[in-house]
């Protein structure tokens, strides 16, 4: 709200927002909370009144704002406005109605408020149109008046949301989402709608909200690239014309990056702890789970949504390797952990399986590397046959075998023996042997017929190979008594079954072996005698696999190791439902006897089994079979029985020892078991449910094709009652499994082996109903899968491993890999030819791959000539394990294809110049390297170093290589580029070269030793080491003093002279500024010590400032400072400092403290070519002589003390200051006729004027020394320095010899225009600048000193006008001297503010009209007229006594008399201007007196122009290289005598000799002869050359040569005069001749005429063009050329200052327009008078 004035004219404050404060007091003033809350007013603000948006004016609270809403037409809507006084005391306020007829209310009348009491004012809205209305109500008070807004809005659609969105930062391919809230701020229901562009997406639960109302909207952000997302989302609504928002949608998408850590044991080489692409599990037992885990790392800033993909093996459905993770999140900077388990099922499997890792759409993957491998117990019995002896009939005898498991997986077994029903008992015959344990098992003897017993055992393991175990034993009658049998007998009888043998009975053997066609071996087995086999030697036993031994027994399958000498027919019987009191028929069993003996079979009792045998023992014939009677008595019901048959069959010659006649016929009994099963359950009655645990397998071991394989399956009874199973092998005949019935005692186990026979490598699956307790509803189906392994290896590339092409003699290493594509361990030998083994090789040649592994090996190739190569290599394959039959030549072909090629290194910029490079300093650049061939290139690269300039070899030698680069050797792919970095560092300002020459080599190359012969230039590399330049080029002092003796004072042509040397060592102890001293008086490391002396001047004077002008000459940048003595000291602790000061240190910090001495700036940086203008000022506040040592220090290079020096007199006192003790002249050359004048200056330094005068005493006793020859000759030797101004001295210094002379100078310049002959002009340019804005300028030229050579110098302009801002520029020419001379002259330009200057001659214009005035104005005052006659002056006189007047003749009567006063007096000089006529004008009257106006003072630029100039002669002896630079002004004088030539005593004509006269004019008469008979012989000979002459002629016909002006003047009119009258002569002649034979010429032929003109035309031609010659060879004409053409520059230049032109713009190309003559196709024909 805007706040307005009160009646007071107090500004009205506007209101508070919280509803609270007090705004406002009487008089405007605010009235603060804290005093509020004091009166008792502090109370919270509501939701509704906050809403409502409630102020305060005054004590006085009413809403902001009144408004109405939902209005019609026609109806008057009321609105009450609440006030209520929340102040301490009443309130009085009046109210002004609204302005417009809209809004009114009730009659204005006065309102008094009480506190804490409120009023209602009705306001009546009456609309009359669809629109806005807007008014204001006034309430006026004592201290000012405040408004209520009243407002009346016409409905109306409106949507409040935010104006941009900045969405979470996201990964690409992830999604990110967002909501913001959408209000629904107008007056209607809106329906509304989203466009927004990909990848944003929006999603609302509403599309329409009421008035008021508010949902959120969810922003979606799904971006597929990287980058900065800004779209604008637009958001329709309203009704039929629709209304639109827009929200700036803003979001940013990156790309994430994942890494894979896996920290565990060390895995082929790789590191724990660290990021690794291989988890290794190790050795897992079988059976078991292990999980381990694996930790992605998400390096990016956002969330990095990833998939885990595991390889699919087509082969295997069962994965070991297992993880639940296919998809995750890994938040930014964060990790997720994946589990991976692994559950390995085959003992001694290696598992390898591959897990990709990757974030979702990137391309970016990494792929782990899973491996681990199976473990199993390892079961073994410390004795594999148990013997034990004989015993009688009715005993019993116990053995211990011991049963350890050597690894650390538990192992189930279980000895395949029924305790009950068998003469041999085990205490424990199945149970889990623990790990790393040994078991001692009791095993019991307990024979039921006298006989001898043998039966073979076997042991099962789960997870292992069953053992078997033999017992033997012997039964002891009173009847029978068979022979003992023992192990050896075991082993005799088994060497005897393979050969054959053991199906006779012993009687018959011993019988065989009594006639001999037996006998006995060295082992004591029996064989057939050798005559029988010849050629076959006897057949040994060896033990079969157990697995093969278990399976092949002629019972469980149809094939058997050996033939089987006693048989029993059915092995397993299940007598199905036996229930009392049915009886079960009984089970015949048919044992056949298949040996040729006689066999007794006896049955071993199982007393209180449900199954009996009859009859127990019966003998059997050879070749004969006998039925025995198996009968099953249950006697209980719901039961389940079984039992195994144990029975024992011998031959019946074994009843007896005296029998056997020897032992090695002995025959063991064969053991016969059927195993049998009965239960007696109700035919309607559930059998008992077994509780068991299945342990199998999910697929057999992998095998190869037509191979069997094994496995075991552990079922354990975890009831308390019998279990029986069987297993229905017809439903499956693929499997067998062994035992197929049976049955597993409460809290025992059943081992199964299973056996299959893959053929191929199609995936088999195998059913196996297992059906427990007899009960077909207790039926397990057991599914195993199988699958046949042949080898399959593959290899990458489909089998092509491409090299990229080689540099012959290079190596090339690929990476390729092959993958073991089966189940089975895989063994691979990689073969190569001979021919190609030095161009080919592989590493490793040779290893194993695990089942499913790939592996990657090293293939280098090394071509060794300029072909492409298809090489062929060979990997030969075999199963690792032996027992695995591999076919034999079994290999795949790798195709290598190659090229070897031959390139070339070459630099981008085979020259590289750095320029200059700060020595000590440090230059990088980089060297492009190109190799535009086919193949890499290996290079090693030298680098060769040259230095040029003064140096001294000695110690340049020793210093080290200032190239270095970056690497000296490396690898540039082919068709692309490498940088080589190089740094530069100059130890010398001298100019460095190097060449880098390149080598091709192998990757392993040692160095550049074997690789010198073929080194190839690459680049060279240029360098300038060079130090930091300054120079002092200009130099000024406030004063008269001039420019020359500045430089003297300071030293400055000392201080460039070293500056342009080579800093010291000690110099560059501190390369830049440093604090390092701890004394007040710093060390010195510079050995320059120079002196600034600011000169004298009296005390309280203006102090002394010279500007000096620093120019950056070098060409980098320089770093300048001026150090004080305290800049250079460290900051140190007061206890530290020391107080005994010296009188130096005194007085340096006398001078320091009061600023004496100050330099602004006082540090800076300089580019090249740059300058800047330092201040020195020295202040004269004391008396005395003050000394300041300044160390001025350049970065990197120079640093100078410089001692600041300047004396400070007394007033009145005179002071000569001599800028030093010594001068030295400018060298002059011996024997110099005119030596030049030179100039020693002494400056005036006090107050007082001061008279000079020179002792000459030590120049006459040189003059003397010197055989009177005035060595030095001084011009003024008396002289009178005015105050503050310089004198000069003049002297002539003649040497007489080559030496130094005392007294000897050389001075400085600002404007050097060198060495120039002394008849020519030099010329340079000046600009004068007018630095002001507004101001325009007058200047003018003069010369301060040296009057007489003023005619040598011409300015142009010599005065002007520079307007503001304007650049003139100013022309000084140096005219010809016409005499050698040093001429050093001092430029005054005076300047003037225009204004100024104009306004002076108005007032002396008027000054001089009032003294022309009074001119004729006099008194007479004489009284006594008869006295003598005097001259009375007039009464009143002008000040302008400075000006003298010329008497006029009439006057002259009047000298005759008393000679007037003076009119013209000198002041003095260290008086002002117009000081004289005030000092004549005192005692008269004032108003009598009109004083002279006073001119401007102007601005006083100084310029010091210097030349030295020359004779022609010596110009051409000392300069010879540069006279063509010049230009010769050529004036018209005489031939000089022949005299003056000779003996040079005319010496001013010889200026206007020709050059090529000068090297003769110091010559004699007998050697100007010598010369002429020279010259005289030589232009014989060639007039006498035909070559000669020829080449003259055809001269003639060349155009001039631009270099034939610079002949010499004589010479072109000497040749002008012959060439015209030989020319005047030929043209009379042939002008007779044309009358004389005119009628002649009229009868020749038309031919003869033509030919005749055209060569007369020639010749005419020819005489023009030598006259415009001789024309153009005239000294004139050359001088007006060079006249012209230096206009012509200075006009250019001119307008180029003024900016009427651009020299440095680029030239205009002006399309001309087409000829019009071209476009005329039929041109007219030609007019007859053509």
């Amino acid at each position: 709200m805007a706040t307005r004035a009160g009646p007071h004219g107090a500004e009205r404050p506007g209101p508070a927002r919280d509803g609270t404060e007090m705004l406002a007091q009487a008089h405007g003033e605010p009235q603060s909370s804290d005093s509020f809350r004091k009166s008792g007013y502090d109370r919270k603000v509501s939701s509704r009144e906050a809403k409502k948006k409630k102020v305060i004016f005054w004590g006085i609270e009413v809403p902001e704002t009144l408004s109405w809403h939902g209005w019609e037409l026609g109806k008057e809507i009321i609105r009450h406005l609440t006030l209520k006084n929340v102040h301490g005391k009443a309130q009085k306020l009046s109210y002004r109605a609204p302005s417009t007829p809209y809004f009114f209310t009730v009659f204005q009348q006065p309102i008094t408020l009480n506190p804490g009491m409120s009023l209602t004012l009705p306001i009546v809205f009456r609309p009359r149109e669809k629109r806005d209305y807007e008014d204001s109500i006034f309430f006026m008070k004592a201290e000012g008046e405040f408004s209520v807004a009243l407002r009346a809005m016409h409905p109306r659609f409106g949507l409040s949301m935010p104006a941009a969105v900045q969405l979470p930062v996201c990964a690409v391919h992830n999604v990110t989402e967002m909501t913001f809230p959408v209000c629904n701020v107008g007056d209607l229901i809106s329906v509304f709608s989203w466009e927004t562009p990909s990848p944003f997406f929006m999603t609302s639960d509403r599309s329409t909200l009421d008035p008021g109302a508010e949902c959120m909207v969810k922003v979606t952000f799904q971006p597929e690239v990287a980058g900065v997302h800004n779209a604008v989302a637009t958001c329709w609504f309203g009704g039929e014309v629709k209304q639109k928002r827009t929200i700036q949608l803003k979001a940013l998408a990156k790309y994430p990056c994942l890494r894979v850590s896996v920290t565990g044991k060390e895995y082929e080489g790789v590191q724990p702890g660290k990021f690794q692409d291989v988890l290794c599990f190790g050795s897992v037992p079988v059976g078991t789970t292990v999980e381990k885990c694996v930790e992605i790392f998400n390096m990016s800033v956002v969330d990095a949504p990833c998939r885990i993909e595991q390889e699919k093996d087509p082969l295997l459905h069962g994965y070991v390797f297992s993880c639940d993770v296919s998809h995750g999140v890994v938040p930014a900077k964060g990790k997720l952990v994946l589990c991976i388990r692994f559950q390995p099922q085959i003992v001694g499997e290696h598992s390898t399986s591959y897990f990709t890792i990757g974030s979702t759409g990137c391309h970016l993957e990494t792929v782990l590397k899973v491996v681990g491998s199976c473990k199993g117990p390892s079961v073994s019995l410390d004795q594999y046959s148990v013997e034990f002896d004989w015993i009688n009939l009715g005993e019993s005898l116990m053995q211990t075998l011991k049963i350890s498991n050597m690894s650390d997986v538990p192992a189930f077994y279980q000895f395949d023996i029924d305790n009950k029903g068998s003469v041999f008992s085990l205490d424990r015959p199945c149970g889990v042997l623990e790990g790393k344990t040994t078991l001692t098992l009791k095993v019991t003897f307990r024979p039921t017929h006298p006989m001898n017993y043998h039966r073979r055992v076997v042991c099962l393991v789960h997870h292992q190979e069953p053992m078997y175990v033999d017992f033997l034993g012997t039964c002891h009658s009173d009847t029978a008594k068979p022979t003992t049998l023992q192990e050896r007998h075991l082993s005799w009888y088994r060497t005897n079954m393979v050969r054959g043998l053991t199906f006779y009975p012993p009687d018959i053997l011993s019988m065989m072996l009594k006639d001999g066609k037996l006998q006995m071996d060295e082992k004591g087995a029996l064989m057939l005698s050798p005559e029988i086999f010849e050629d076959k030697p006897p057949k040994e036993y060896s033990e079969p696999n157990a697995m093969t031994e278990y399976f092949y027994d002629g019972v469980s399958s149809d094939l058997a190791l050996f033939p089987a000498h006693v048989s029993v027919s059915p092995t397993e019987y299940d007598f199905g439902c036996c229930m009392p009191p049915h009886k079960a028929e009984p089970l015949p069993l048919c044992v056949t006897n298949h040996t040729k003996g006689n066999i007794t079979v006896a049955w071993t009792p199982s007393h209180g089994s449900a199954f009996q045998v009859h009859p127990e023992i019966c003998d059997m014939p050879p070749l004969k079979s006998s039925t025995f009677y198996v009968f099953c008595k249950p006697t209980q019901v719901n039961s389940l029985y079984a039992a195994e048959l144990e029975g024992f069959a011998v031959y019946k010659v074994m009843r007896h020892y005296t029998n056997i006649e020897n032992d090695a016929t002995i025959c063991p009994s064969w053991c016969l078991t059927v195993r049998l099963r009965a239960h007696t359950y109700e035919a309607e009655r559930e059998h008992f449910i077994p509780q068991y645990i299945l342990d199998v397998p999910k697929t057999f071991p992998p095998v190869v094709c037509d191979t069997d394989t094994y496995c075991s399956m552990l079922l354990s009874n975890t009831g308390t009652s019998l279990i029986t199973f069987s297993v229905n092998q017809t439903a499956c005949p693929s499997v067998m499994v062994k035992p197929s019935s049976g049955h597993i005692m409460p809290g025992g186990h059943q081992i199964f082996f299973l056996s299959t026979h893959p053929v191929n490598r199609v995936t088999q699956q195998h059913v196996l109903p297992l059906q427990l307790n007899s009960y077909p509803a207790y039926t397990k189906k057991i599914v195993l899968q199988s699958c046949g392994q042949s080898f399959l290896l593959h290899l990458e590339g489909d089998g092509n491993l491409y090299f990229k092409p080689l540099h012959i003699g290079t190596s090339s290493t690929r990476m390729y890999t092959i993958k073991n594509c089966t189940s089975l361990p895989m063994v691979f030998t990689w073969k190569i030819f001979q021919s190609h083994s030095k161009i080919l090789s592989v590493s490793p040649t040779a290893g194993i791959l695990q089942p499913f592994e790939a592996m990657a090996q090293a293939w280098t190739f090394t071509p060794n000539k300029e072909t492409k190569y298809v090489l062929h290599a060979m990997v030969f394959v075999s199963w690792k394990s032996p027992d695995l039959v591999s076919p034999k030549g079994l290999h795949y072909v790798l195709r290598v294809i190659g090229e070897g090629a031959l390139g070339t290194i070459r630099a981008q910029k085979e020259h590289l110049d750095l320029g200059n490079v700060l020595v000590g300093g440090q230059q990088s650049c980089s060297i492009v390297l190109l190799n535009d061939g086919i193949c890499t290139l290996n290079y090693i690269l030298s680098v060769e170093q040259f230095i040029t300039g003064p140096h001294n070899p000695e110690e340049v030698r020793s210093d080290p290589l200032a190239l270095e680069l970056e690497h000296s050797r490396g690898t540039i792919l082919a068709r692309s580029k490498a940088f080589v970095r190089i740094k530069v560092r100059p130890a010398r300002r001298l100019r460095y070269t190097w060449s880098i020459k390149y080598a091709t080599c192998t990757p392993t190359a040692a160095d550049l030793a074997s690789t010198k012969e073929k080194q190839q230039p690459l680049c060279c590399i240029v360098a300038t080491g060079t130090y930091p330049t300054l120079r002092i080029t200009d130099a000024t002092i406030t004063g008269s003093a001039s420019k020359l003796h500045i430089w003297k004072l300071f030293s400055l042509d000392t201080l460039n002279e070293y500056l342009e040397r080579d800093p010291t060592p000690g110099e560059l102890t501190y390369r830049v500024p440093t604090r390092h001293s701890t004394c007040l008086i710093p060390p010195v490391y510079t050995p320059l010590l120079l002196d600034f002396d600011f000169g004298s001047a009296p005390v309280g004077s203006e102090p002394t400032v010279a500007r000096l002008l620093l120019e950056n000459k070098g060409v980098v940048p320089v770093d300048w400072a001026f150090l004080f003595p305290s800049d250079q000291k460290m900051d140190m602790e007061h206890w530290a400092e020391d107080t005994d000061f010296t009188p130096q240190e005194l007085h340096q910090m006398r001078v320091q403290d009061n600023q004496l001495f100050s330099v602004s700036p006082k540090s800076g940086t300089l580019l090249p070519g740059q300058e800047k203008s330092v201040q020195l000022s020295h202040r004269h506040d004391f008396i005395g002589t003050d000394r300041l040592p300044v160390l001025l220090k350049i970065s990197y290079g120079h640093e100078i003390l410089l001692t600041f020096s300047s004396v400070t007199v007394e007033h009145n006192q005179r002071y000569v200051h001599f800028a030093s003790n010594k001068h030295h002249f400018a060298p002059i050359a011996v024997g110099g006729s005119h030596p030049p004048t030179q100039i020693y200056k002494l400056y005036n330094g006090g107050s007082m004027p001061v008279t000079f005068e020179v002792q000459l005493d030590n120049i006459v006793k040189i003059q003397e020394k010197n055989f009177r020859h005035p060595v030095f000759v001084c011009l003024t030797p008396r002289g009178e320095i005015p105050p503050g101004e310089t004198g000069h001295i003049e002297w002539i210094f003649s040497p007489l010899e080559a030496k130094t002379y005392s007294a000897a100078t050389l001075s400085h310049h600002r404007i050097c225009l060198g060495n120039i002959p002394d008849c020519t002009k030099a010329d340079q340019l000046v600009f004068l600048n007018n630095i002001l804005k507004n101001t325009a300028v007058v200047f003018a030229w003069h010369i301060s000193c040296c009057k007489e050579k003023a005619h040598m110098l011409e300015i142009t302009p010599n005065s002007g006008i520079v307007q503001p801002g304007e650049s003139i520029p100013c022309f000084i020419t140096l005219q010809p001297t016409r005499k050698p001379s040093l001429c050093r002259i001092n430029l005054v330009c005076e300047v003037y503010i225009q204004e100024s200057l104009v306004q002076y001659e108005r007032d002396l214009h008027k000054w001089e009209e009032e003294k022309e005035r009074r001119a004729v104005e006099f008194t007479i005052t004489e009284k006594d007229l008869g006295t003598k006659r005097k001259l009375t002056s007039p009464s009143v006189r002008l000040s302008d006594s400075a000006e003298t007047e010329n008497l006029s003749d009439s006057s002259a009567v009047i000298r005759k008399y008393k000679t007037l006063p003076p009119l013209k007096s000198r002041p003095t000089p260290s008086q002002p201007p117009g000081h004289l006529e005030r000092g004549l004008l005192l005692g008269k009257d004032a108003s009598q007196v009109w004083v002279k106006p006073e001119p401007p003072k102007p601005l006083v630029l100084h310029l010091d122009v210097s030349a030295r100039s020359y004779t022609i002669e010596e110009f051409l002896r000392k300069f010879s290289l540069d006279f063509p630079k010049y230009f010769l002004s050529r004036p018209f004088s005489a031939q000089p005598s022949e005299s003056e030539s000779v003996d040079g005593k005319g010496y001013r004509n010889r200026m206007d000799m020709e050059p090529k006269w000068l090297s003769l004019a110091a010559a004699s008469k007998p050697e100007l002869e010598m010369v002429a008979d020279i010259l005289t012989g030589v232009i014989r000979s060639l007039l006498e050359n035909s070559y000669f002459q020829e080449s003259v002629r055809k001269l003639q016909d060349e155009p001039i040569p631009y270099f034939f002006q610079f002949q010499s003047a004589k010479s072109a009119e000497l040749q002008d005069s012959r060439q015209g009258s030989t020319i005047s002569s030929r043209v009379s002649a042939s002008t007779d001749l044309d009358l004389e034979k005119d009628g002649e010429r009229k009868k020749m032929s038309q031919e003869t005429s033509f030919s005749h003109f055209l060569e007369s035309y020639k010749i005419f031609h020819q005489k023009q063009l030598r006259e415009k010659e001789i024309i153009s060879r005239q000294p004139a004409v050359g001088n007006l050329v060079e006249l012209v053409l230096k206009n012509t520059l200075q006009n250019i230049l001119t307008e180029a200052s003024r900016g009427e032109v651009l020299l440095t713009a680029r030239p205009m190309v002006i399309a001309l327009p087409r000829n019009p003559s071209r476009r005329i196709t039929n041109p007219a024909p030609p007019s007859s008078r053509a």
